[in-house]
């Protein structure tokens, strides 16, 4: 069974890879944000149609989109995908930490554990729900958040993609227009005598609200079937999760607004975090609980860009454990009976004899989530030492050179040289930008 899990190892973290065009572009959007000098963090918002509606998260949104979730909801009920309501309360869901956590709620956890507005941040995923409304507050506290698009040309997009045929643009066709006799006949035939009044007229719909891709809603109750436009933006951005997916593999850190809810799909954060674990345990990737922050934020929502100092220990104390031991175990009860490659421990790694093993944590069915993991074969550790030495030529020879690793993501001057207590209020109360009434 050991070898089997190993086997399964190799080929998910080894064996498949990604087209070669598509590894040159990621590490070179790697190399552009390394060569602006300071470490960068990556978050994908997981803000997904079906993940929305699969959770009942409609109601966490407003207009059109709540509109366009019960729609996919209502889908997954007749397909027999979900079997749940359709109407249910989504703040409710929310506070059980099966919805998202919004780009908004992630800003400020990240202000709250010191990440100065002048942080890079990469924002992941080929798809927002909610469009670059919802990445607003984001993007105003964090002013260096990039994305693809900010990275890579047009051209090196469009190569990327290749050669493609022209399609029409096969926009929606609203219905015909029936005439007034048309109507007076149908009028006529609809229903016993005696019959109500006809309805009002409608208000009128604009021009503006017929085009786009959420165009259908305003005009029938049932969503058209997808256009091969659409299917051809669906295979793109299957190639911009690629090229995601390499940033996030090599960013300092990892902060997932989504992952795990529990439909046994794989999921990108899941993914990403781990094959992080995978390649380096010791790789900054938080794993939040969003029951328990949901909770924090329902604490201070009256004072949510100047909360109180304890409430801000709380939520470092929180995220902070997401990184240790706690997290590890936490994770591995969540995401792992749904899905092996979201937590590859400890079948995928393995200890040098000189370590000690950790004691072996286990769920309710027996396996083992944590600790325990084999002593590593002699050709293992012979190469990982010389990896190692040579690995300490290189960094005697660029010890000028940023280390990325060891960077905290803070100022030193945010700190007292002294060795006093950090002062966490001058990052959050003193910075103009986050101003309440804006």
């Amino acid at each position: 069974m050991a070898e089997i899990q190993r086997l399964r190892c190799r080929v998910a973290f080894h064996a498949l890879q990604f087209r070669p065009e598509i590894q040159m572009l990621g590490r070179r959007m790697v190399h552009k944000l390394r060569a602006l000098g300071q470490p960068f963090l990556a978050f994908h918002p997981g803000l997904l149609r079906e993940t929305l509606a699969y959770n009942g998260c409609a109601e966490l949104f407003q207009d059109v989109h709540t509109e366009l979730i019960q729609h996919r909801r209502s889908q997954m009920i007749k397909n027999g995908i979900l079997k749940d309501e359709l109407n249910v309360n989504s703040h409710l869901r929310r506070e059980k930490g099966l919805c998202p956590l919004m780009p908004e709620e992630v800003g400020i956890l990240l202000r709250v554990m010191g990440y100065p507005s002048k942080t890079i941040i990469y924002l992941a995923g080929s798809e927002t729900f909610g469009g670059q409304r919802v990445l607003i507050p984001l993007r105003s506290m964090f002013i260096n958040t990039l994305d693809r698009t900010s990275l890579c040309s047009e051209k090196e997009l469009s190569d990327l993609v290749g050669p493609e045929t022209p399609l029409p643009l096969n926009r929606f066709q609203p219905p015909p227009v029936k005439s007034e006799k048309e109507l007076r006949e149908a009028w006529k035939k609809a229903g016993p005598r005696p019959r109500p009044l006809p309805p009002p007229p409608d208000r009128p719909i604009y021009q503006h609200e017929k085009e786009g891709w959420y165009a259908w809603i305003t005009e029938t109750p049932t969503e058209p079937d997808p256009s091969p436009m659409d299917l051809r933006m669906k295979a793109h951005r299957l190639l911009w999760d690629a090229l995601d997916y390499i940033v996030s593999l090599e960013a300092d850190a990892f902060f997932p607004g989504f992952n795990n809810d529990g439909s046994r799909w794989p999921d990108f954060s899941s993914l990403v975090m781990g094959h992080r674990l995978y390649e380096t345990a010791s790789f900054r990737t938080y794993r939040p609980d969003r029951k328990v922050v949901a909770e924090l934020f329902n604490m201070t929502r009256e004072n949510l860009y100047h909360p109180k100092y304890n409430w801000t220990t709380l939520v470092q104390e929180h995220l902070n454990k997401s990184l240790t031991e706690e997290g590890f175990v936490r994770q591995s009860l969540w995401s792992k009976p749904a899905m092996f490659l979201s937590h590859p421990l400890p079948e995928c790694s393995c200890r040098i004899a000189s370590t000690k093993a950790t004691n072996r944590v286990r769920g309710e069915d027996g396996h083992v989530l944590y600790g325990g993991e084999d002593v590593c074969p002699k050709w293992m550790q012979h190469a990982n030492h010389a990896g190692s030495l040579e690995k300490e030529a290189v960094k005697s020879e660029d010890e000028g050179l940023a280390d990325y690793e060891s960077n905290d993501f803070v100022d030193a001057s945010e700190s007292d040289k002294n060795g006093s207590k950090t002062n966490q209020t001058p990052l959050w109360d003193q910075d103009e930008e986050m101003d309440p009434n804006d």
